[in-house]
């Protein structure tokens, strides 16, 4: 699933392509995505302006001149695709195109159905059920170590299942979480409640380093993401950790024969890496 530097980079490949547009057609060629479309969908949408595009969280917001919010998101497969001219020939998982009053479009195309689409209103778009629980923005300069730290006092879940809580912290997914804690040089099994202080301080600036950074990188391409232009992303070249099971990490002086590199673990169904000599 694409995660918050994958998203972010979408959000600004589709700003280029659609702020200042006018969505000249709409194309909803399905009824539903993992939920049903909104009513009047393609009405809704037609004739109006993008006003601005941002995020929050893993979902992508296209606020419209209606003071209406399309609120997407990409769900396992989601793409967000643009183009030039019209779709003459769309593909089987394009379920959705928007057509844009200077010929250009935007196809969502999504082969597992788990993304996606919803209309709020801008009033009403921090009650939405999916939007009102989730916690801090990771990037935002008010998300500091002690916000962090508050945030996980008393908790005796591990520090991965508590930053992985969208409701702990908004937007990271596995792959970042994995990797933050690796460069914080905490262990993915240590209890969340005992991340105070300087360990809440490095572990957020490690947050804000990886997301950062993957941000610049494109996001990172494992399985079907790609970039609005349809390039992949490059961040999977910089991993640290994850995927990297029984090799050495990243300044590496340790025997690996005898203590095996990387180690690979199973939480919440989730595959973690970590180094166990270098995170505690």
């Amino acid at each position: 699933m694409p995660e918050l530097p994958e998203v972010e980079t979408v959000c600004r490949g589709l700003a280029l392509r659609l702020e200042g547009r006018r969505l000249a057609r709409v194309q909803q060629r399905r009824k539903d995505l993992r939920f049903p479309l909104p009513r009047g969908f393609v009405g809704r949408l037609e004739g109006r302006r993008v006003v601005k595009i941002d995020r929050r969280a893993k979902y992508i917001l296209i606020h419209l001149d209606s003071d209406e919010i399309l609120l997407c998101h990409l769900g396992m497969s989601g793409r967000m695709l643009i183009g030039i001219g019209p779709v003459l020939e769309p593909e089987p998982h394009d379920h959705i195109i928007l057509e844009t009053d200077d010929g250009g479009h935007v196809r969502f195309n999504d082969a597992r159905r788990f993304g996606m689409m919803d209309l709020v209103s801008e009033a009403g778009f921090v009650r939405h059920k999916l939007i009102k629980g989730l916690g801090p923005e990771p990037l935002d300069d008010a998300f500091t170590g002690p916000v962090l730290a508050a945030r996980l006092k008393g908790k005796a879940t591990s520090i991965k299942a508590a930053i992985l809580d969208q409701r702990v912290v908004a937007g990271i997914g596995n792959i970042y979480a994995s990797e933050a804690l690796f460069r914080a040089g905490l262990s993915p099994k240590r209890k969340a409640g005992t991340v105070q202080g300087e360990r809440a301080d490095k572990l957020v600036d490690a947050i804000k380093a990886v997301l950062s950074e993957a941000i610049a990188a494109g996001g990172s391409s494992l399985r079907d993401y790609v970039q609005t232009d349809g390039e992949l992303g490059y961040f999977q070249h910089r991993w640290a950790v994850y995927e990297h099971e029984g090799e050495a990490c990243p300044g590496c002086d340790c025997d690996l024969a005898a203590t095996g590199g990387i180690r690979r673990l199973t939480q919440g169904g989730r595959s973690t890496f970590y180094c166990p000599r270098r995170q505690r």
